[in-house]
């Protein structure tokens, strides 16, 4: 499952970089570089993880170029590329995963000296996948969001005129800590946990979306929040799944 961690891992820090800094190009070579450099360490240097590092390194390119130019055109069909890449991307690396050898090198070396009691005895494979698995909760997790939103046409309804001026806010933080938080409890084993922190946020927004005022706009505004939550809570099941 190496391959899959390092690739997860790629695509969270080219999003994570795009978040800090919008710089043409930077975000999607950063995040092939952290995949290169992330597999030397460890240990993937055979002939056959050079070559799946490449592979890795340009699929992570990809994506990077891929959601810059969905974003970048209107129509919901240009946010289609990205989605259908990450799924391509992910079921190619989950087929190929039994082919992927053990990871070691100098990760494996410093999880093996590490004295945190959530690392001990951890292996180097389930370290990359675990640390792959929640940094896709952060910035990517969003972009998939968004992505799903435009190519439904429901994306930012103060911009694109499809949808009214919206008082939520904070969606950008707000998910990323939703996500993390029921990532954690299911990997915990505290499943009716989570789904009680997916209840919450329904009931939190409840008061807005049944608001009397400019009743002709609710329906528009409850399927913005349920697709965008739907989504959002199926990459942290998703990940859930991955590392089960």
């Amino acid at each position: 499952m190496s391959w899959l961690g390092i690739l997860l891992i790629g695509f969270a820090v080219t999003d994570l970089t795009h978040a800090v800094r919008r710089t043409r190009y930077l975000p999607e070579c950063v995040g092939a570089l952290a995949a290169l450099v992330v597999g030397v360490l460890a240990g993937l240097t055979s002939g056959r993880d050079v070559v799946a590092l490449l592979v890795i390194a340009v699929v992570v390119l990809l994506w990077g170029l891929t959601v810059t130019w969905g974003f970048g055109h209107p129509g919901p069909k240009p946010a289609r590329v990205p989605l259908g890449l990450f799924v391509v991307a992910l079921v190619a690396a989950v087929a190929c995963s039994g082919l992927a050898p053990e990871a070691g090198g100098q990760l494996g070396r410093w999880l093996d000296s590490v004295t945190l009691p959530a690392l001990e005895g951890l292996e180097a494979d389930r370290f990359l996948l675990l640390l792959g698995a929640f940094a896709i909760q952060l910035s990517t997790g969003n972009v998939l969001v968004r992505l799903v939103l435009k190519s439904t046409g429901t994306i930012n309804p103060r911009a694109d005129g499809q949808m009214p001026p919206t008082q939520l806010k904070g969606g950008r933080l707000l998910g990323p800590l939703e996500r993390v938080f029921i990532l954690a409890l299911a990997l915990g084993g505290q499943v009716t946990a989570a789904s009680v922190v997916v209840a919450a946020k329904g009931l939190l927004r409840f008061p807005e979306l049944s608001s009397r005022d400019e009743q002709q706009t609710v329906h528009e505004m409850t399927e913005y929040f349920l697709l965008g939550s739907f989504a959002s809570w199926l990459v942290a099941l998703g990940a859930f799944v991955l590392v089960s």
